[in-house]
């Protein structure tokens, strides 16, 4: 079965959960409790909005705002106005947010009023308040409407509620009609993404592409109907949004959105909400085993649990197991230019696998390792690694000179990561071609030294980048969180490296520090501690939240 001949469209995923599944619970925000028929009836009042603002097909749509109920219908409403969605990173500055709200064009922003102590309406009028423009922001001279998702909104802008009553005007017939209309073809959205160097750029990808990758994913990790999904991954990535939202319409599960992650509400909310399916980064599932109040939390219900985005410690996989009796661990790699899904594990696959490995290419797509020009390399060789299928993106946005540097003429998407196939097919992505170092002529790559110092008992969490070195070249650096309590010194971890590891890995200096700056996403943000190192401040993701 082919999701894109199933549903058609986004809306049509929306429209037909509505209908299969109208009396489960759709969405579980604090005391709001919504099914999938009252979801349903939601997105269609907000594409009805979206109809009454004069939104056409193809027309951009941004969303800047945490992982709410709101989010998700004003997303989906505006997909199902025939809109292309923009969903902002959470962490952008209001200059970040201007720059691609600016370079997509988008007509209408959903925002949040303020998150985390911080104004986002006054962060982006500070950043887009003056230009040409006639516009609520003259700075952004495409954006004619922007709605606050707040009960209180700046005179020039639109409340959420303001801005769902202008379509009451707009019949069911209309908002129907407009969604039928829509194609497996046309972009659903674009994810802005760093790409492989230098400043984001915008994925663009269509809405068969997504449901034909989510169907995949939800059948490889066994998503069903009447799983509780605890949705900490953001919105604005596709791991949240495609991997959490899409898939649990299609599959009948139930949201509990959690707009930040804290280790102590996580487990408030799998106790309270019988949570069964939890994914995230190895650091979320790292400090949810190690909470000292874990064990007062009943988190038996959960049962299924996707990672990915860094390395994962075997341990892991092996405590979440055995500590949490977890039915099913999964690991996965991405990126936004191949829909956010290229390799994933299978249920039943060794836990070596597991950990070591981001398991093997989703069905319907290729996946290769290549030297310099392209040429594949055997197993155990590393290089770049390669991907070809219905997943690939169509291109960055408006900018086809980037474009022709990633995709070949063939269909294969460059995608600036190292890694090593297996005997089998299992990728193990070893590093960002841009992250590896030179020690004395011998190529040094980042994530291997950080797996390897990763199975140091002491070792809680570690990321290691290369530092000049006047004899050597480049040499690396190791920044490492202990664990609690844990004596570690720089000269115990150095030590026990070289006799871990071959000489020119082991680290020349180690600095502890009480975490990593990490992305939405859960990497390790480098450019954060090679910054920190160059100008002697603490290391820091920039805008992090």
């Amino acid at each position: 079965m082919r999701a894109d001949t199933e549903w058609g469209s986004i809306p049509g995923l929306v429209r037909t959960a509505a209908e299969r599944y109208a009396h489960v619970e759709a969405v579980v925000e604090g005391r709001t409790r919504i099914t999938y028929a009252e979801l349903g009836a939601r997105v269609e009042r907000a594409a009805a909005a979206c109809l009454a603002h004069g939104i056409r097909p193809g027309d951009r749509v941004g969303v800047w705002a945490p992982n709410t109920l709101d989010w998700i219908v004003s997303a989906l409403g505006a997909v199902s106005a025939g809109a292309v969605l923009v969903p902002l990173n959470t962490r952008f500055k209001g200059t970040e947010a201007a720059d691609v709200l600016r370079r997509s064009g988008a007509r209408l922003l959903f925002v949040t009023g303020t998150f985390l102590g911080t104004s986002y309406v006054a962060s982006l009028r500070r950043a887009a308040g003056r230009g040409p423009g006639a516009g609520p922001l003259p700075g952004l001279p495409d954006l004619e409407h922007v709605v606050v998702l707040s009960e209180d909104a700046p005179a020039d802008f639109r409340t959420w509620k303001d801005f769902l009553a202008s379509g009451e005007a707009v019949g069911p017939a209309q908002v129907r009609a407009r969604a039928e209309a829509l194609d497996g073809s046309r972009p659903s959205d674009i994810v802005f993404t760093s790409g492989t160097t230098g400043r984001p750029k915008g994925a663009v990808i269509t809405h068969a592409q997504t449901l034909r990758a989510y169907e995949i994913w939800s059948d490889l990790a066994g998503l069903t109907r009447g799983d509780r999904y605890l949705i900490v991954n953001p919105f604005f990535h596709t791991f949240g949004y495609k991997a959490g939202v899409l898939a649990c319409l299609m599959r009948g599960a139930t949201m509990i959105p959690q707009p930040v992650f804290n280790v102590n509400t996580v487990l408030a909310n799998i106790a309270a909400e019988r949570v069964s399916v939890l994914p995230g980064p190895p650091t979320l599932l790292q400090s949810l085993l190690d909470h000292p109040a874990r064990d007062a939390h009943d988190l038996s219900a959960l049962r299924l649990v996707v990672t990915g985005a860094a390395v994962v410690p075997l341990r892991l996989v092996e405590r979440l197991r055995g500590e949490l009796g977890v039915d099913t661990v999964l690991t996965a790699y991405g990126l936004s230019e191949a829909s956010g899904v290229v390799t994933m594990c299978r249920r039943g696959d060794d836990p070596t696998v597991i950990a070591s490995t981001s398991g093997r290419a989703i069905p319907g797509t290729e996946v290769r390792v290549a030297d310099s020009r392209g040429e594949p390399l055997g197993p155990g060789t590393r290089g770049e690694v390669l991907v070809r299928g219905f997943n690939v993106m169509t291109g960055y946005h408006e900018d086809p000179e980037a474009t022709a540097e990633v995709l070949s003429e063939d269909g294969w998407l460059r995608t600036g990561d190292v890694g090593v196939l297996d005997a089998a097919g299992n990728l193990r992505i070893t590093d960002r071609l841009k992250d590896m170092f030179i020690v004395g002529g011998f190529n040094a790559y980042p994530a291997e030294i950080e797996r390897l110092l990763g199975l140091h008992p002491d070792v809680a969490d570690v990321a290691v980048i290369g530092v000049p070195d006047a004899r050597l070249g480049e040499v690396g650096k190791a920044y490492v969180v202990r664990r609690p309590g844990a004596p570690l010194t720089a000269d115990d971890l150095i030590a026990w490296s070289r006799r871990e590891m071959a000489n020119y890995k082991v680290p020349r200096t180690v600095e502890f520090v009480t975490e990593l700056p990490r992305n939405a996403s859960g990497k390790v943000v480098k450019g954060a501690l090679r910054d920190g190192l160059l100008s002697g401040r603490p290391a820091a993701a920039p805008g992090s939240r």
